[in-house]
């Protein structure tokens, strides 16, 4: 018998949660039977009684509900976790093969790990817990996915938390970043680097103090995209953040590379990741995006054949979403004005906010704008280690797309 308290929601949720997306928002509960603490698991039905799912709650989150199960006769045990775990490790391993070293393990919502981010460099795990249940939980889970590694023959020998994020603030968790304790992890000979291989190139992984984990895992088969059409190519790469998107176009047989970003912290490490793979024939520029590509443009500067645009993030929510396709907009097209016909555009959002339709409505105009057509090549989105589930909108998130301008 289950003793879970229950959430009645309305038929807007009841609807939204059959479509199969897990989250309950505060505003569609219409009432509660039973006692709880936030972190708790609750059951969700529908005004008819109707079982919807289970999930944490959290009412200190407008997200009140986040379901990890529609299934009735789940029991939330170890071994229920270590199911799912195991799920997300085989999958890893199935679709990454020879890049498994090297991936996203779990992916928040797409593995029913609501909040929870745990990317692999070698052997160490970095980890962001963004949700309480998984917070409330972390001990387990975390000994969970190392011995299921271990399974496996792979070895992890550091967990490094990266919970210094502001969501969690929106879930009444406070920010922090540090080591956390397991047998055989000494921290004091813990660098806080390591090194991992992405098609064939070598990168330090800064993941103490890199941006977000340390390594943008999800452009990786991007990456190599860009890579197989570099060849004698002049290739600006703008925002390059640790170089690799750099690195790729000079292994791509490039015949100049400018790595640009506004970070003096990320030009160094694409500096030390150039020199770390013997890489020559690539400047290191410490600018402005906006600014370098206006200079260029107000001197009609032809130097470059393949532009990269790999910008963060310039929305993160509804509110912004018309100045963030204004400041894509911007870039786009004065790239598109710098490169000579047939020359070669990669450009992406990161952004789930920003629609592909959106983006796409975006790319049209910079092009009318910039009096040019664009000739698609690619059209690409994240590696299968962050797996979109059709149903949840937000796991669809990077538009990633080559064009030739003619």
């Amino acid at each position: 018998m289950r003793d879970y308290p229950v959430f009645i929601v309305s038929p807007k949720a009841e609807k939204s949660l059959r479509l199969g997306h897990p989250w309950v928002y505060a505003d569609e509960i219409l009432s509660i039977d039973g006692q709880y603490e936030n972190g708790d698991l609750v059951d969700v039905k529908g005004q008819k009684g109707t079982f919807l799912g289970t999930g944490f709650v959290n009412d200190v989150s407008k997200i009140r509900v986040r379901v990890i199960s529609a299934n009735a006769n789940d029991k939330f045990d170890e071994a229920f976790f270590a199911r799912r775990i195991q799920y997300a490790l085989e999958y890893r391993k199935h679709v990454m093969g020879n890049d498994f070293s090297a991936c996203r393990l779990i992916f928040g919502e797409s593995d029913q790990f609501p909040g929870l981010v745990v990317d692999r460099f070698g052997e160490v795990l970095v980890i962001q817990t963004m949700s309480l249940g998984m917070e409330l939980r972390k001990s387990m889970i975390f000994e969970l996915i190392v011995d299921g590694l271990r399974r496996m023959n792979q070895e992890i020998s550091a967990i490094y938390e990266r919970c210094d994020v502001a969501v969690r603030e929106l879930e009444g968790l406070s920010q922090f970043k540090g080591y956390y304790p397991m047998p055989g992890c000494s921290v004091e000979t813990c660098s806080g680097h390591t090194e991992i291989t992405e098609n064939g190139i070598r990168f330090d992984v800064n993941y103490v103090d890199g941006q977000k984990t340390g390594y943008f895992l999800d452009q990786k088969y991007n990456r190599l995209a860009v890579m197989k059409l570099t060849q004698d190519k002049r290739v600006l790469d703008c925002c390059t953040h640790t170089g690799s998107f750099a690195l790729h176009a000079a292994k791509g047989g490039a015949k100049h590379v400018t790595a640009l970003d506004i970070s003096p912290l990320a030009i160094e490490q694409a500096k030390a990741n150039a020199a770390r793979n013997n890489m020559h024939g690539i400047d290191f520029v410490c600018d402005n995006i906006f600014d370098f590509l206006t200079r260029h443009v107000e001197t009609k500067t032809r130097a470059y054949d393949f532009i990269i645009l790999d910008p963060p993030a310039f929305t993160k929510s509804h509110a912004t979403i018309r100045q963030a396709f204004n400041g894509y907009k911007e870039i786009n097209r004065k790239a598109m004005r710098l490169l000579p016909r047939g020359g070669y555009l990669a450009t992406c959002s990161c952004s789930h906010f920003m629609k592909d339709d959106m983006f796409r409505t975006m790319l049209a105009e910079a092009a009318l704008d910039a009096n040019v057509m664009l000739r698609q090549v690619e059209a690409r989105q994240q590696s299968p280690d962050h797996p979109i589930v059709m149903s949840i909108p937000e796991t669809n998130y990077l538009k990633f797309y080559l064009f030739q301008v003619v």
